[in-house]
């Protein structure tokens, strides 16, 4: 598409205090630099900031013929790609606010999303997005109008509420035409205290609740991150994490314009590990589960090659593992004769490693959202990728706490940055945090932004423990600790974290609430448990018979064993059961961001979780040895 020449010349007395006056100041400072790319039929398309603004602006002043308001809500369904941003950029410049939608999102959660936020209109990506909507559009009293992205497939829908991305922009440049002040006006209207957007909770306890983010908010959060671990405006990310989560808005969104970061679109979520190998980040974000993805890929591939390349991974992961070690100690140095054997470690396996998983360049890998294993950081470290930790919500407006420089601790998140304070409530040991980055409250909930914010603190729900006076080390989440009948206080995450460090194992839950021992659903990591099986001769069907193949659970009973030897005693896994499905969203088993729904689980599973504590018969395939 063409763009329109950016106008009119720079407002230096625009205050950059909102993500549109960014956009301004940055498309007229540099039109011409690359801010995104998008991969299409596999080509690597750049986008300026210049035809940003331009669409952008086209967006906006065309929201403004369906009516849209300052404090409208207007919904985003979509998979990461440039019109996500253009047009949430454009109703953040109507003052109107911007309500994510994951893509996953069963038609259910549509009809829920929609409804608690009042939606007034809906951006909806493709065929897919819009059939939820239209399904549960009778149902949504305040939706008026469907903006559809990518119409292919729909020549034959009839809905009056339907009209096309291009039809939008091209209102818009026919306004911009007629009033080419009119979106600069829009722009300089726009004010840190207005509510941006509304970010929904994961929603593993209850209904989702929508935090609402003002701009001052995104931006105190992003900046503190940004100028906490040291982001520079050369940095290269790849945007694969949906839009809708607010780590990827803070890396795809806010740090382009605060810092001038060059986001790379992934094809899709399918093609995500060829896309990182192709751009080689300098910057890189995932979430655990991504990084246990990448370890286990590496070590699943290695079952099919060559004795020699087998032994050869094992021999300088151990001392890879070990050079970590030393290089944590020694805040980023390694001895004389370590730096030797580095090297040939980078000769024979390190450098081959990271360039494979698409980290030859990569100068911040951070990882985050959720609990981390210490021996995922460590496998990362070993290979020569320094990994931080970093901590937050969406309620703080992104990252509070990350490890600065070479002070890592893999047990702990790291050290609050400078715009955040960060205590512990005395009685709880619940992780308290006060900034401008803290966000506005619950989306029509007052009760629960009541219980959340008290007097400036946000009360995060986590307890924690302070070490060294700044090191933050996270126990788990107030509401996931378990009491044992004798009355000892366990977390789950880290046992369930060190269960997960298996490549065979994708879930796991711990049990053990008012019980004797603990126990734990496990769920397998299919295809490379089925490669596994194949590789033995060990005939399966589906899932489930995969699941329950005596071979398998015997795999698995191995792993527990392994981890429980690291734990007390009082941590051990007694006994254990397989999942004998793969959890899944539209089942109410996961969360849109995979985190695993605890209480549903133990609810769905119960005659499994009975079997455990002799309330029930054990199954056939008894998964205790």
């Amino acid at each position: 598409m063409s763009t329109t020449a950016v106008r009119p010349a720079t407002d230096e007395r625009l205050a950059l205090d909102t993500v549109p006056k960014l956009l301004w100041h940055r498309a007229h400072e540099h039109p011409a630099r690359i801010v995104f790319r998008h991969k299409e039929l596999g080509i690597w398309n750049p986008i300026t900031w210049a035809t940003y603004l331009a669409r952008t602006e086209a967006f906006a002043l065309g929201l403004g013929t369906l009516g849209v308001e300052p404090g409208d809500r207007v919904a985003v369904h979509s998979e990461n790609r440039p019109e996500w941003v253009y047009a949430d950029v454009a109703i953040e410049a109507c003052r109107a606010i911007v309500v994510g939608i994951y893509p996953t999102n069963p038609a259910a959660e549509v009809r829920y999303l929609l409804q608690n936020s009042g939606a007034k209109v809906l951006v909806a990506e493709d065929q897919e997005q819009v059939d939820k909507a239209l399904e549960v559009f009778d149902e949504c009293p305040d939706l008026e109008r469907i903006v559809v992205i990518d119409p292919k497939g729909m020549r034959s829908y009839s809905h009056p509420a339907l009209v096309s991305y291009d039809e939008i922009e091209a209102r818009g440049r026919e306004l911009a035409e007629a009033d080419p002040d009119a979106f600069h006006r829009l722009v300089a209207d726009t004010r840190a205290e207005d509510v941006a957007v509304l970010v929904y909770t994961s929603g593993t306890t209850g209904p989702p609740k929508g935090a609402m983010l003002t701009q001052q908010n995104g931006l105190v959060g992003t900046r503190a991150f940004a100028e906490g671990i040291g982001i520079r405006d050369d940095e290269q990310t790849v945007s694969y994490l949906p839009l809708c989560h607010l780590a990827e808005r803070v890396w795809t969104l806010y740090a382009p314009l605060t810092y001038g970061v060059v986001a790379n679109f992934a094809e899709s979520i399918d093609s995500v590990q060829q896309d990182i190998y192709e751009i080689a980040p300098t910057f890189f974000g995932a979430v655990p589960r991504i990084a246990e993805k990448m370890q286990s890929g590496v070590e699943i591939r290695l079952m099919d090659s060559a004795w020699i390349k087998r032994k050869n991974y094992e021999l300088w992961m151990r001392v890879g593992r070990k050079l970590a070690r030393e290089r944590l100690e020694r805040r980023g140095h390694l001895s004389a004769p370590s730096r030797v054997l580095y090297a040939l470690g980078n000769l024979f396996l390190y450098r081959a490693l990271r360039e494979r998983l698409g980290m030859k360049r990569v100068r911040h890998c951070l990882i985050g959202t959720a609990p981390v294993a210490p021996e995922l950081m460590e496998y990362f470290h070993a290979i020569g990728i320094r990994m931080i930790q970093a901590y937050g919500q969406t309620e703080c407006g992104g990252a509070s706490h990350a490890h600065k420089g070479w002070d890592i601790r893999f047990d702990t998140v790291g050290v609050p940055f400078p715009a955040y304070e960060c205590r512990l409530d005395p009685d709880t040991d619940e992780v308290l945090l006060r900034s401008e980055g803290n966000f506005a409250g619950y989306w029509n909930n007052p009760e629960a932004t009541a219980r959340t914010l008290v007097d400036g603190w946000l009360h995060t729900g986590d307890q924690g423990v302070i070490h060294d006076g700044e090191q933050l080390q996270i126990v788990g989440r107030i509401k996931d600790i378990i009491i044992t009948a004798g009355g000892k206080n366990i977390s789950p995450s880290e046992i369930e974290n060190k269960l997960k460090f298996s490549p065979y194992v994708k879930e796991a839950v711990v049990i053990g609430e008012g019980r004797k021992y603990l126990t734990a659903l496990i769920g397998i990591e299919f295809d490379n448990v089925a490669h596994w099986a194949e590789r033995r001769g060990i005939p399966y069907t589906t899932y489930r018979d995969l699941s329950e193949r005596e071979e398998v659970v015997e795999l698995v009973s191995e792993w527990v064993q392994h981890v429980n030897d690291e734990l007390a005693r009082v941590e051990n896994i007694r006994k254990f059961r397989l999942i004998p499905k793969e959890l899944d969203h539209e089942d109410e088993e996961l969360t849109a961001t995979q985190k695993v729904k605890r209480s549903s689980i133990e609810k769905k599973f119960q005659e499994l979780v009975e079997t455990m504590y002799g309330s029930r018969p054990a199954p056939e395939a008894e998964a205790v040895r």
